[in-house]
């Protein structure tokens, strides 16, 4: 076995879209049949780099919608976020606080600029992820964490270097997020020029979203907006960060199981994404008041 995992793809920003009125995203990955077994656990993957938003009265962002079979996971970056579902779960999540909602058998939500930040106006960057469940989680209860900044433990793998364990498990520090499968989710930020390695299980998916300043990956830099998805095989991934760097580090458990995917829910057949819509449609998911 090849120790290194090799680098398989760097993908490139596609084209800014609005998502709803409140998020600027390049959507940087999705569930397509080729892609899927390189990502999985992840899905889809939706940057939102620095926007300047001006004072507003009027709430921006996504109303009322469903989801079924995934968890949506939001990285307020800078900025505020505020979130309701269905199922109870809800409230604001600030700059360097993490929001992991696992819609499961199903509900509804929104997702807004908090409205201490569209008064005030500011910049608003963000990262939104959808994590897929194993068939036999799909339809378990919701769950709604909104974790702070401060709870994440830090490591200091190197000078000028500090890491923060959102999920999994970092040289014996635990993220805070409980995840559904195994999944290591980090941050990483560099004031220096540095090196830093990770040892990852064998056969899992590795992913590191660019978010500021440039790493070295097979002798060539790779700035911001850019996501590198690594090969299966192999355990030891290495990275070099020029100085003012930070990144987005997904390492997680392949579900190797069959998805449906249509909209906003994610299942294994399609039978199973026509129950969803007609669940949504009579209202089993629920409505928000």
């Amino acid at each position: 076995m090849n120790k290194k995992k090799k680098l398989l793809t760097v993908l490139s920003p596609k084209e800014q879209h609005w998502v709803g009125d409140g998020f600027f995203v390049h959507t940087l990955m999705g569930p397509g049949p080729d892609l899927y077994p390189a990502i999985s656990p992840f899905l889809l993957m939706d940057y939102a780099p620095p926007k300047v938003f001006t004072p507003s009265d009027k709430k921006r962002g996504v109303g009322e919608h469903p989801h079924r079979g995934f968890e949506t996971v939001t990285f307020a970056i800078q900025g505020e976020v505020e979130h309701r579902d269905s199922a109870g779960g809800g409230g604001v999540i600030g700059t360097g606080d993490v929001q992991w909602m696992t819609a499961a058998s199903g509900l509804v939500h929104e997702e807004f600029h908090s409205h201490e930040f569209t008064k005030a106006g500011g910049e608003f960057e963000m990262v939104q992820l959808w994590v897929n469940l194993p068939a036999s989680k799909k339809m378990t209860k919701p769950r709604y964490q909104g974790v702070k900044n401060k709870m994440f433990p830090r490591a200091t793998p190197a000078d000028g270097m500090e890491l923060q364990v959102v999920a999994g498990e970092y040289k014996g520090l635990l993220g805070p997020c409980e995840t559904h499968t195994a999944i290591n989710a980090y941050f990483v930020d560099s004031t220096e020029d540095g090196e830093l390695s990770f040892d990852f299980n064998d056969q899992t998916n590795t992913l590191i979203l660019v978010l500021r300043g440039e790493v070295l990956l097979d002798n060539k830099e790779y700035g911001p907006k850019n996501l590198a998805i690594f090969e299966r095989e192999g355990k030891e991934v290495t990275l070099k960060l020029k100085e003012n760097t930070k990144l987005l580090v997904l390492n997680g458990e392949p579900i190797d199981e069959p998805i449906a995917t249509y909209g906003p829910f994610v299942m294994n057949t399609k039978d199973e994404l026509v129950q969803a819509f007609q669940d949504y449609q009579s209202g089993k998911m629920g409505h928000l008041k």
